[in-house]
């Protein structure tokens, strides 16, 4: 229970209509979940109109409506709050409502196009090896220390996210480590957080269905690192060449990590191979058993937020030494000489780290068999992208489903094959049963051969017609294996 008059402090209002002393019971943007005393934010959404359902709120006991069109007709006894941005407004509300717990915990926010979940997950890790309660907000899952919420997006919803948390604070968590998407930055999910530090990955194409344009997605990215305060600090990935872009408006203390370039915090691969890396970090050699040179960024970034965060160098390194690979990324497995490996790469520049990866350990001998769809309801112009990757650095490529949704998936299928050079296309099959594709690619692979299956990772499931069905990419992948090799 909060005054309204506190849960409105910077909210940008332009009309308000009766009083501010009220007590408010609950704040919620479902209709469907308002009670008594609650106050409503009407949010104009993709699919509907929060707007649409005020009157509904009324009925069902709300006592104050945040919305950007007023009603022709106001009720005397409801107040009605007039502002530019539900969306915004709600990010405050959300955060004074529980009484702004990001400001007790350190918290730091983790964006990019890949990388986000390795390195949130890393984080997490590295931070429960030194000895702390810590929280974790990530696609694959949420964790009150060692307590696992359900995770439904990237990023949650405002309330949701300062709901976690309060949930965190509660369990004595001291940080927590959180995934920051594009459209969360555009829809204002982390307006109102007190962020401790940020963090730059990588910028790749992706997600243009919903940004629309390259240009979008970057200041949309941008945008997290402007509402830093000048008490944090940002963390840019200097081998990028946005780098220094994402950071312009940025008030934090600005630091560069990088493998190429000078930087804040260096790391130099001495040694990458279907074992693991061996790093040089602050000139200390460390082995970290995590598969892949695109990881030698995340482990440097996870290092490097580490020491920003006041940790000691040595105790950092140890921890590092010890971390496991994050589920569904460049997860490998071995049966009867032949290596299989699962990677949630989704998008062009992802499976290109990937293959390329698979070409330096590889000894030049095996076939590379490549497993590889597409998401429906997606940018579709990653599609030829995608294809063509895998072709040019591929033996033999078999396209499939990913996630149809509600596409067709041979008409995904097919638009992934213009993207495939003429030459190319006799090393191509497409079955559009991805268990049947990963099955074909097990009967190709001799002794020696490497399998990649790219595109879902850590995704137990298929999502076809609004339907998940149970699909685990490592879990098929290894029961063929032993099939076929028994």
């Amino acid at each position: 229970m909060k005054l309204l008059r506190d849960i409105l402090y910077k909210v940008a209002i332009q009309e308000v209509h009766g009083t501010n002393e009220l007590e408010v019971q609950g704040v919620t943007f479902d209709s469907r979940t308002v009670n008594s005393g609650f106050l409503y934010v009407a949010l104009r959404g993709v699919q509907a109109d929060g707007h649409s359902y005020i009157t509904s709120a009324i009925e069902k006991g709300a006592s104050t409506i945040i919305c950007e069109e007023l009603p022709t007709e106001m009720p005397e006894n409801i107040i009605f709050i007039k502002v530019k941005d539900t969306h915004e407004a709600l990010g405050f509300v959300a955060a004074n409502f529980y009484d702004n717990p990001s400001q007790d915990l350190q918290l730091v926010g983790v964006t990019g196009t890949n990388g986000k979940t390795t390195t949130v997950t890393l984080l997490y890790h590295l931070f429960k090896k030194l000895g702390y309660k810590v929280g974790l907000i990530s696609t694959v899952v949420n964790l009150i220390d060692e307590v696992e919420v359900k995770a439904t997006h990237t990023t949650p919803d405002a309330l949701s996210t300062n709901r976690l948390l309060t949930e965190m604070l509660a369990a004595g968590c001291e940080y927590c480590f959180m995934e920051v998407s594009s459209h969360a930055v555009v829809q204002h999910r982390v307006t109102g957080l007190d962020f401790a530090g940020g963090v730059f990955t990588n910028i790749s194409h992706d997600h243009l269905d919903y940004h629309k344009t390259f240009d979008e997605y970057i200041a949309a990215k941008r945008g997290f690192f402007t509402q830093l305060g000048k008490n944090g600090f940002v963390l840019s990935n200097k081998d990028d060449k946005r780098a220094e872009v994402m950071l312009q408006e940025s008030k934090a203390k600005k630091y560069y990590y990088g493998v190429k370039a000078s930087v804040d915090f260096k790391c130099r691969i001495m040694e990458s191979n279907f074992t693991g890396l061996l790093l040089k970090i602050d000139d200390q050699e460390v082995w970290c058993p995590i598969l892949g040179k695109f990881n030698a960024y995340n482990l440097t970034a996870v290092y490097a937020s580490a020491i920003l965060l006041g940790q000691d160098k040595l105790e950092v390194l140890t921890a590092l030494s010890s971390l496991k690979p994050v589920e569904g990324r460049f997860e490998y497995t071995r049966v009867n000489d032949i290596s299989g490996i699962v990677d949630y790469a989704h998008t062009p520049d992802a499976l290109e780290n990937v293959l390329k990866t698979i070409k330096e350990i590889r000894t030049g001998n095996e076939q590379v068999i490549t497993v590889v769809g597409c998401g429906g309801d997606r940018d579709k112009t990653k599609r030829p992208l995608m294809a063509a990757i895998a072709t040019q650095s591929s033996d033999r490529v078999i396209l499939t489903s990913d996630n149809p949704r509600t596409e067709d998936p041979a008409t995904i299928i097919e638009e992934m094959r213009a993207g495939i050079d003429p030459t190319a296309k006799r090393k191509v099959n497409a079955i559009t049963d991805r268990r049947e594709a990963i099955r074909m690619a097990c009967a190709m692979a001799n002794s020696g051969d490497i399998i990649l299956v790219a595109g879902k990772g850590h995704e137990n499931y298929q999502e076809i017609n609004g339907v998940r069905n149970h699909f685990d990419d490592m879990e098929i992948l290894q029961e063929t294996l032993n099939e076929l090799n028994a």
